[in-house]
């Protein structure tokens, strides 16, 4: 049942939930949803996300920690900060950019907490407009507005006893994130349309890439807000961080590839140096595609060469060469380290580095395109 809850609704749970989320369900009390397509009652982004090729339980790889891949110092120190949190029942914030893994570490710390045998569902609160997520995650009640026909429980409720993991946080609301703050100070929420709160016992866990203080600065997030959501805080590192993780990573995309596919097929030594040369702005999301893209564009071959990789990624990720650095390598070299310092001290604003830089933003852009490099 568990399982068939997990596959359906794209929620996590035990035996017991699965059992209590049926039978709320029955009564008419409502369950977690499946994803609506866009334009239904449930809108688009509806809770998690499918499962894609390499989402499915299967035994870890190498170097693997709840789906969380690498050895490098970097995750090995965010593992041992994850398992402090684990322990607490405090609300989590996860900082990180995009493609670097937050909610797969949200699901670690769910299944290493006291609130394992619950639910975790999760939601991205920039997938849908502000009416529909409100509806999702606190519920409401028949005749609340057109169409609701009947009550319908909220992520909120249907996480009780398990995680509750929001998903680029920082796009809420003034409204909602004053409704947000209900919940994490009383441990109450109220239905739209409903008039009595009601009692929830829920762990959240909530996610961005934006800076959430320089938001709070600005007025675009509730400064009470950020103070109840970062009692504990954990930074997911980008890829570009724990470049050794590289060859690991590849392997386990590459390893799930074979085990779908039945055949075994490998990399070649160069095509893995330019791979682990690449600066990766979407972090693992991007190795992963690129990986699967290389897969599919080089047809049979059983050693997979460099000339089928992504144009840009090929552009950028130049292979090198032995005693031929010379003046022009070297002032390269000098170039993104100083783009690089840059983009550092401005936290990836792109116009700011510019202007540090004394350079053109679009020149810049042209460069951090060529050379690999994050930033927004």
């Amino acid at each position: 049942m568990a399982e068939a809850l997990r596959r359906v609704c794209g929620v996590e749970v035990g035996e017991e939930q699965a059992a209590e989320i049926v039978r709320r369900f029955r009564e008419g009390r409502g369950a977690p949803a499946r994803r609506s397509p866009p334009g239904g009652e449930g809108g688009s982004g509806r809770a998690v996300e499918r499962s894609g090729p390499f989402d499915e339980l299967r035994a870890p790889s190498a170097g693997e920690v709840d789906g969380i891949v690498g050895s490098s110092a970097a995750i090995r120190e965010m593992l041992r900060r994850l398992e402090r949190i684990a322990r607490a029942d405090a609300t989590v914030l996860i900082l990180g950019e995009n493609g670097t893994g937050k909610e797969l570490a949200a699901r670690a710390v769910h299944r290493r907490s006291r609130r394992a045998g619950g639910a975790f569902i999760s939601q991205n609160c920039s997938a849908m407009p502000e009416t529909l997520l409100d509806s999702t995650l606190f519920g409401h009640v028949r005749g609340a507005f057109t169409g609701a026909v009947t009550d319908r429980m909220g992520l909120f409720e249907a996480a009780s006893g398990g995680t509750l993991f929001l998903d680029e946080v920082g796009e809420m609301s003034a409204s909602l994130q004053a409704k947000l703050l209900r919940v994490l100070e009383e441990g109450q929420l109220a239905p739209v349309g409903a008039v009595e709160p009601r009692r929830v016992d829920v762990r959240v866990v909530a996610a961005t890439n934006r800076d959430l203080e320089e938001m709070a600065r600005g007025r675009a997030f509730r400064e009470d807000l950020l103070h109840r959501l970062s009692v504990l805080v954990l930074r997911v590192p980008p890829l570009r961080e724990r470049r050794e993780d590289i060859p690991l990573l590849v392997e386990h995309f590459r390893s799930r590839l074979v085990e779908r596919e039945g055949r075994e097929r490998g990399f070649t030594r160069e095509c893995m140096e330019r791979l682990g040369e690449y600066g990766w702005p979407g972090n693992v999301r991007e190795l992963r595609h690129e990986v699967e893209r290389l897969w599919v564009f080089s047809g049979e071959e059983l050693e997979i060469g460099p000339e089928h990789l992504s144009p840009e990624i090929a552009r950028a990720a130049q292979p090198k060469q032995a005693g031929k650095a010379g003046l022009h390598a070297n002032v390269e070299a000098l170039e993104r380290r100083q783009i690089e310092d840059a983009l550092r001290r401005t936290k990836g604003n792109r116009t700011h580095a510019a202007t540090l830089l004394g350079v053109s933003r679009r020149n810049l852009i042209r460069k951090i395109a060529k050379m690999g490099l994050g930033g927004r």
